[in-house]
């Protein structure tokens, strides 16, 4: 062999045993952070978490309005908003729920059960009315799911109103995440 063959070695480009001992760290430190991420979701924690929001008046006749919605969710998943109104004695009219138009905005909508009779808006508020249930209670359901382009969440508020007065009023906020 030559001489200048001889003096090339091929140890000389190998990392040193720090280099390798900080790079198995930053590996299991990044498998570590991937494997609680998939734990988190593989366990729900990710998905939809919902809240009920409930006010209640004796003044106005007892009137009890709840308001179960999605405190956490992301774009694309069905989200759950449901209005619960119960009055003991049952309801002698129609009934009255003025919902912040721009939470709805979050939405892809399915449809509302029951429908209401009547919807308009008007500045701030979407006013549904519904005929007044048999019994004690009525309950809307709200089929939709949260729209891919939705971002950010929503403040929200719903009131009941009876014969154009308000009873009641709950507060809200769906919050999304990525």
């Amino acid at each position: 062999m030559s001489p200048d063959r001889e003096s090339i070695s091929t140890l000389t480009d190998l990392r040193t045993v720090d280099q390798n001992r900080r790079g198995r760290a930053v590996r299991r430190a990044m498998v570590t952070v991937l494997t609680l991420f998939v734990v988190t979701g593989a366990t729900g924690l990710l998905g939809v978490r919902t809240r009920t929001t409930t006010a209640s008046t004796d003044a106005g006749g007892g009137y009890t309005l709840s308001v179960t919605h999605a405190w956490i969710s992301r774009a694309g998943l069905d989200t759950p908003w449901q209005v619960t109104v119960t009055h003991p004695g049952g309801f002698d009219g129609p009934v009255t729920l003025a919902t912040d138009v721009h939470y709805f905005s979050l939405f892809e909508a399915q449809g509302f059960t029951p429908e209401p009779d009547s919807e308009t808006s008007g500045g701030r508020y979407v006013y549904q009315q519904f005929a007044p249930p048999p019994g004690d209670t009525l309950t809307v359901q709200f089929d939709a799911y949260i729209q891919p382009s939705s971002q950010h969440g929503e403040k929200a508020e719903t009131a009941l109103l009876i014969d154009g007065r308000e009873m009641t009023r709950v507060a809200y906020r769906t919050r999304l995440v990525p």
